[in-house]
């Protein structure tokens, strides 16, 4: 569901095959100030070097009149050598605590991880939202949660471009890890599922897509469909970030396939939609210095990494949210400590497969 790692892997091998296509991709991107540093930052160096870390986040196609909701949150990093990554998720219902923001008026408190993109995005006396302080909001609080000090690139990718993306391709294969996952939201022919009006957290009625288990050629609202689904899947949002994660790998492979890179009007749609997709801050590089930077890096060089965690109970022993395992924060201080390589070698079982 997140693009924008398959987007930096692909972009690096797009250059050694034509930089006029790289140069369409990076002209289709659009530029924010996602970490609240100005539009003047210049780059600390002239080159990219690593260890790396870089801020990924979904969010919902809405009104822009909505405040934007941060759906999945993704976090890259990328050692020093700069030719293998980690990938992990965030539960979106991560029990945390939001800094204050007095550039959206918010004063600061405790809640779920996704709702600091929505309290950060407010203007002050009215207005559309911003998604730009919205991110940079988001990536504070990850900070201050996950102890990692600095993130190196931010993106945000919305969902309708992902399904473009998709479809540019031709499909994507991949493999469903379940015998049977019903959508909550859509009716086998992809229209959506009419509305009761009852309030409810189930509103939806009528019949569903469904996903069975087994290797499928997904169009591109099929595999946006299956890929949000966190209601009746097991391990709830836990296994919806796996199948995150089994996608974004999915697309790498299929994205630097000869199918893909040897077919130049495919090659051409399929960067054009990633690029209109995608909203990148390099704090001073471009999305082409990334991409060069990870020239190196394949999709069978991203690592995904599973953090497991649980429910939270308020003090009436309802629903509070979710809280991460004490292996979690051996991790995070693994990437501060730059030695991720051989935390994974010793906990095998972190790697979602």
């Amino acid at each position: 569901m997140i693009l924008g790692a398959v987007l930096m892997v692909v972009s690096g091998g797009l250059l050694v095959t034509s930089q006029a296509l790289l140069a369409r991709y990076e002209g289709a991107v659009t530029t924010e100030d996602l970490f609240g540093e100005g539009d003047d930052v210049k780059p600390r160096e002239s080159d990219i070097k690593g260890p790396l870390n870089i801020l990924l986040v979904g969010i919902d196609p809405r009104e822009a009149t909505q405040l934007p909701l941060a759906d999945s949150i993704m976090i890259m990093h990328v050692p020093a050598g700069l030719d293998r990554g980690y990938l992990f998720s965030l539960p979106r219902d991560l029990l945390v605590e939001i800094p204050a923001f007095p550039k959206s008026d918010y004063r600061g408190g405790r809640d779920k991880l996704n709702a600091a993109m929505a309290l950060g995005s407010r203007v002050p006396g009215g207005g559309n939202p911003d998604r730009a302080k919205g991110f940079e909001l988001l990536s504070k609080t990850v900070t201050n949660y996950t102890g990692i000090q600095r993130f190196h690139a931010g993106a945000i990718v919305n969902f309708n471009g992902f399904k473009k993306i998709v479809d540019a391709m031709g499909g994507v294969v991949m493999t469903v890890d379940q015998d049977v996952v019903y959508s909550e939201h859509l009716k086998p022919d992809g229209t959506h599922r009419p509305n009761n009006g009852c309030g409810c957290e189930h509103p939806y009625y009528g019949p569903r897509a469904k996903y069975t288990k087994g290797t499928h050629k997904f169009k591109g609202w099929q595999a946006l469909d299956y890929v949000r689904q966190r209601y009746g899947v097991k391990d709830g949002d836990y296994g919806r970030q796996r199948h995150q994660q089994q996608f974004v790998k999915a697309m790498a492979q299929q994205a630097l396939s000869k199918d893909v890179l040897t077919d130049l009007p495919k090659l051409d749609r399929v960067i054009r939609a990633a690029g209109e997709s995608l909203v990148f801050n390099g704090r001073g590089h471009s999305v082409a210095d990334f991409g060069f930077a990870l020239r190196g890096m394949r999709e069978d060089a991203i690592t995904m990494v599973k953090l497991k965690g649980g429910t939270v109970r308020n003090s009436s022993g309802g629903y509070a949210g979710e809280g991460l395992q004490p292996e979690a924060k051996q991790f995070f201080a693994a990437i501060r400590g730059g030695t991720v390589d051989a935390f994974i070698a010793a906990n095998p079982e972190m790697v979602n497969r």
